[in-house]
């Protein structure tokens, strides 16, 4: 009874039932209906291939033996392939039960004995459901995330960025090489992460490694290992980066910083596959992914001689550009609070507030370090905060004050009219006070009603 009203809690569930006993399979769906699920009973292979060609269930309860000796790990094999979010329970008589723990390493979630005890029969097919809801409210969970955030926790709305987040997602199944270009602080590094996390190799390790201010001699012992002896100080073989992300990702930072003569060495393992540690004869073969950054002009430096051209179109199968912060301001507000709310709780300043001039001030500056800048900014304020609030005195001179951080600033209004300085203004305001329009107003030093006209006028809704 109590296993019973527990089941009644959750949603209601499509169940496939596939049995040649027509009988069995209707005491099966009575103890399922009475549950509250919908159950589809069919008697043969061919139905149970067609419900789950044509048909959308969360649990399947099939015979292992029908008319065929492999019918029910046939539909198993269908059940995986066309109902990936399903879960399968195959019911078998005791002489094939090892052919039953077969299919649970094929993908079955459990196996039941005949003859059948309800009782049995109701928990498991509960526990199996669970198992189905609990993975779907997951997924759920994580769009919604990836809805607020972007892409495994890349936090960004703006066009740039879902632009950025799409071209993320289509180069991630594959296994093209990628490279990665932008200016430093942009988070080259969490990107490549996500490029891994979302690839048929995201069970596999990621490896990363920076490539700058790495000599040669250094690069090589990083990426390929060497044997004992080798050098003086080799006292036992070690394995190198591409040994040691066999099967994942490689990811090397600031590949436009890698030494000229290094470069072909890099070339040869990329087009071979073939890795040969320092002072060894015998080749490895690995199957690495490479993800390269770099925060260079890649094509100048060809153009000057000092990267490869044939290692640039190596690396290069898929270029994802991540724009500036400041190309991306409509995202700064959630960076801020999302790093305020967690520097906050880290230094136990649970429910620290930002004052909408100190917003203003931190989405108006031009960030010449980036994300990165910006998360130091927001750090430090939250540390000498005194109050409740943050205000502009906590945030550093050069942003408080309204500087362009050495770039950009003058740059970006150059050349706009009047009316268009005016409309990047009630834009950046109704952006900093979450459209608000009484505080935008206010913040603008003008009433809501001219604020109302300007809307209409600019066609901002």
């Amino acid at each position: 009874m109590n296993s019973e009203k527990a089941t009644t809690e959750l949603p209601t569930a499509q169940v496939l039932i596939v049995d040649d006993e027509p009988d069995h399979a209707e005491v099966m769906a009575e103890v399922l209906r009475r549950l509250g699920h919908v159950c589809t009973l069919v008697h043969d292979l061919p139905g149970a291939l067609d419900e789950l060609k044509h048909g959308q269930f969360d649990l399947v309860v099939t015979d292992l033996k029908m008319q065929g000796e492999a019918d029910g790990m046939e539909v198993l094999a269908a059940a995986r392939s066309g109902q990936q979010a399903a879960e399968t329970i195959m019911v078998t008589a005791h002489g094939d039960i090892p052919t039953a723990k077969q299919a649970i390493k094929g993908g079955a979630y459990e196996f039941i004995e005949k003859p059948i005890d309800l009782d049995v029969l109701r928990t498991l097919c509960t526990r199996a459901l669970e198992t189905v809801f609990l993975r779907a409210q997951n997924t759920e969970l994580r769009q919604r995330v990836d809805e607020q955030y972007g892409f495994e926790g890349i936090i960004g709305q703006s066009p740039a960025m879902r632009g950025v987040i799409a071209k993320l997602k289509q180069a991630a199944p594959a296994n093209i090489p990628v490279l990665i270009t932008g200016e430093s602080g942009t988070g080259k590094e969490l990107f490549a992460q996500a490029i891994h996390n979302n690839s048929p190799r995201s069970k596999k390790r990621f490896v990363p490694l920076n490539c700058a201010g790495l000599s040669e001699n250094l690069l090589e012992d990083e990426l390929f290992g060497h044997v004992r002896g080798a050098y003086t100080d080799a006292a036992k073989d070690r394995e190198g980066r591409f040994e040691y992300a066999n099967g994942g990702t490689l990811f090397l930072d600031e590949i436009g910083d890698m030494p000229l003569t290094m470069q072909p060495k890099l070339l040869r393992v990329l087009e071979s596959g073939e890795v040969v540690r320092v002072g060894a004869n015998e080749s490895k073969h690995v199957d690495v992914r490479l993800v390269s950054a770099t925060n260079h002009n890649l094509e100048a430096l060809v153009k000057e001689g000092k990267f490869r051209s044939d290692l640039f179109y190596r690396i290069g199968g898929m270029e994802i550009r991540l724009p500036a912060l400041r190309e991306r301001r409509d995202d700064i507000p959630l960076l801020v609070q999302h790093y305020a709310t967690q520097f906050a709780e880290q230094m136990n300043k649970p429910g620290l507030g930002l004052a909408e001039d100190a917003m203003t001030a931190l989405t108006q500056y031009d960030w010449p370090g980036n994300v990165r800048q910006l998360i130091n900014a927001v750090q430090n304020a939250v540390i000498v905060c005194d109050g409740e609030t943050i205000e502009p005195r906590h945030l550093p001179p050069e942003i408080a004050q309204g500087g362009d951080g050495g770039e950009g600033g003058a740059a970006d209004t150059a050349g706009l009219s009047l009316d268009q300085l005016e409309k990047q203004a009630i834009r950046n305001a109704l952006q900093v006070t979450a459209g608000n329009r009484e505080k935008a107003a206010k913040m603008l030093g003008i009433g809501e009603r001219t604020l109302y006209r300007k809307l209409n006028e600019y066609g901002l809704k």
